[in-house]
């Protein structure tokens, strides 16, 4: 335990900037160059069971998290990543921020992989089968909630307005998306971004030694 929680020496190097720009990049090389030359690169680098047992893609699990289905879905991940991410990356150090984003993005993709193929087994899908998993919104939700316990008296003002305690926020995302996934019928992948959650608060108590709970409590303690 000692040798996980042996902390990096802190350094910070806007990390979060480069990964803005590695996403609109693949987007632009997605939509326009991959279309231009007749190439679906969405096929290559977005993540599929078809893909990676067919195929032999295994660079999807990292890849699928900097590919997006459009432009508002690489918006709204972005400007998220942009809010959040920024102020943790300062909190924690680049070499942190970078090891959390892309071990929760790519432990959310092999989750999903596995998820997908009990699925197929159990209802032969072959949507599931087929249908790319794509988007860096489950590396970002666990930004998001690193971002509450670094900053757990932070308020978020939803549409600009209403002031909500960033652990509030957490907790009102969760229950969203965990009835969206067990009621839900859209395509966003709402169990990625419960991983997001559970990925993040496992690498907060296993490597971090910070169980969100207590600190929030902490916070809120009159």
């Amino acid at each position: 335990m000692a040798a996980i929680r042996k902390p990096f020496k802190y350094s910070y190097h806007n990390i979060t900037l480069w990964l803005i720009c590695i996403n609109v990049a693949v987007y632009l090389l997605t939509f326009f160059v991959g279309r231009a030359f007749k190439i679906d690169l969405m096929n290559y680098l977005g993540l599929s069971l078809y893909c990676v047992f067919d195929q032999h893609f295994w660079w999807q699990p990292v890849t699928y998290m900097f590919t997006h289905s459009g432009f508002l879905h690489l918006l709204l991940n972005m400007l998220a990543l942009f809010f959040f991410g920024f102020p943790t990356e300062k909190s924690i150090g680049s070499k942190e921020f970078i090891l959390l984003y892309m071990l929760c993005g790519v432990l959310i993709g092999l989750s999903s992989i596995g998820v997908l193929y009990l699925s197929v087994k159990l209802t032969g899908s072959i949507v599931d089968y087929m249908v790319p998993l794509v988007g860096a919104s489950g590396a970002v939700y666990s930004i998001l909630l690193t971002y509450a316990v670094c900053y757990p008296r932070a308020k978020i003002f939803i549409w600009g307005i209403i002031p909500v305690p960033a652990p509030l926020l957490i907790l009102i995302y969760f229950v969203v998306e965990f009835v969206a996934q067990i009621w839900g019928s859209s395509s966003v992948a709402h169990f990625a971004h419960l991983l997001g959650f559970l990925f993040a608060w496992l690498y907060l108590v296993i490597r971090i030694g910070v169980n969100p709970i207590k600190v929030w409590k902490n916070a809120y303690k009159r």
